[in-house]
């Protein structure tokens, strides 16, 4: 009950707080990508170069893509992409909101648990961009707008729940164990490796399957391609959305308790 009316409290904190938290986004935005004059540009061209790389050593160079039916490579590959940049970017950055931010930290009347969320946002106004441009690449192969397009907001927000639990849990660690942003960056690496992102789910046995859709990310790169290429809706996908629910859930809970249990250390070790 205790950390029910603690999440209650957050919640009214960011309505009563919106226009300061997007303030902090928008702040925390220009920092990061419009500090030179090249770093919007930058921050767009690395995932789509790295894209391009992917699709061509697979398509073109090797010739070895996982089949893919009627849909054209390149198509799956950026709806499994586009939502895997928004996860590892935004646990990334997350993982560094409390000691890049420091200052406002140190700040008695501020509410340090809206940091994590401060990065996520910001790396959300790129994903919202590159979701754009993914669905402008589906209109000019062909594919017409249906209702589950709507999904996307939906895996959005899966992801956003998702990404505010580890980062609570992450940058909370991270004040006081600085290997922690190392430890998430060989995580990120080998998550992109086992995550179906460029090769598929069917080459593996049926019987090994279970071990890659226990990967929070494999529900939502699938997501994104079930909304966009099978047509098929969150509620039809048997055990794996409640299973994705329960266990976003655990983690939201989890790195909130952590969080708000280290917090008042922050600024002794800060």
């Amino acid at each position: 009950m205790h950390y029910l009316n603690e999440f209650k409290l957050f919640i009214l904190h960011l309505f009563a707080n919106q226009r300061l938290i997007m303030t902090l986004i928008k702040n925390e935005f220009k920092k990061s990508y419009l500090g030179s004059y090249l770093g919007l540009f930058w921050a767009f061209v690395q995932p789509l170069v790295f894209m391009l790389v992917i699709w061509f050593v697979f398509e073109v160079g090797f010739r070895t893509g996982p089949v893919t039916g009627d849909t054209p490579f390149v198509l799956w590959l950026i709806a499994g992409m586009i939502p895997w940049f928004f996860l590892s970017s935004g646990l990334s950055s997350g993982t560094n909101a409390v000691v890049s931010n420091a200052f406002l930290v140190k700040k008695v009347a501020f509410r340090t648990s809206i940091l994590p969320l401060v990065q996520i946002g910001s790396e959300m106004i790129i994903h919202l961009v590159l979701v754009g441009l993914l669905l402008g690449v589906f209109l000019l192969y062909g594919y017409m707008p249906t209702l589950y397009w709507l999904q996307l907001l939906y895996y959005i927000f899966c992801t956003i729940v998702l990404l505010l639990g580890l980062t609570w849990l992450t940058s909370a660690i991270r004040v006081f164990v600085k290997d922690i942003g190392n430890f998430i960056t060989v995580v990120i690496q080998i998550g992109f490796w086992a995550t179906p992102i460029f090769w598929s789910l069917e080459l593996v046995p049926q019987e090994y399957r279970y071990i890659f859709e226990l990967n929070p990310a494999f529900y939502i790169v699938e997501g994104f391609r079930d909304s966009l290429i099978a047509q098929v809706w969150f509620w039809e996908k048997g055990y794996l959305t409640p299973y994705f629910l329960m266990m976003a859930s655990f983690t939201f809970v989890v790195g909130a308790v952590v969080f708000r249990k280290l917090r008042v250390h922050f600024g002794d070790v800060l």
